[in-house]
């Protein structure tokens, strides 16, 4: 099948195709007589894969360990479990450090009057 049909079935953009084929992210496709990309089931896997990864928070980096391991009959669950909790850690570090920043935000936004005068908790605060 064409790009364009993978695109359809998988929900990328043909550019992102390209992008992760490009970037060895997934197997690549076979080539018609004419050039042409000729895409299969297989790669239409990749692709989901691809896709449900990065909307997880991998990266392509991660994306391709995930195609390989997917690709590999001699893996096992613990590699995978490990990746998947590698990124929760991760995640769980940015979501405290966002925690903190809403936390500074709300004490900025409380305690600056956001009146017409020119006296601003928020700039004396980011100044000290």
């Amino acid at each position: 099948m064409n790009i364009g049909a993978v695109a359809k079935l998988t929900g990328l953009s043909s550019k992102s195709i390209r992008l992760y084929e490009e970037k060895c992210v997934i197997s690549p496709p076979s080539r018609s007589d004419a050039g042409y990309r000729e895409y299969g089931d297989t790669h239409v896997q990749e692709l989901n894969l691809v896709s449900r990864a990065k909307n997880a928070g991998f990266s392509l980096q991660e994306c391709k360990e995930f195609v390989e391991l997917a690709q590999n009959p001699m893996r096992t669950s613990r590699e995978v479990k490990q990746k998947a909790q590698q990124k929760l850690n991760e995640v769980e570090v940015k979501i405290s450090q966002l925690k903190e920043i809403q936390q500074q935000l709300t004490t900025w936004i409380n305690t600056c009057p956001g009146d017409e005068g020119s006296s601003c908790p928020i700039i004396e605060d980011l100044t000290k």
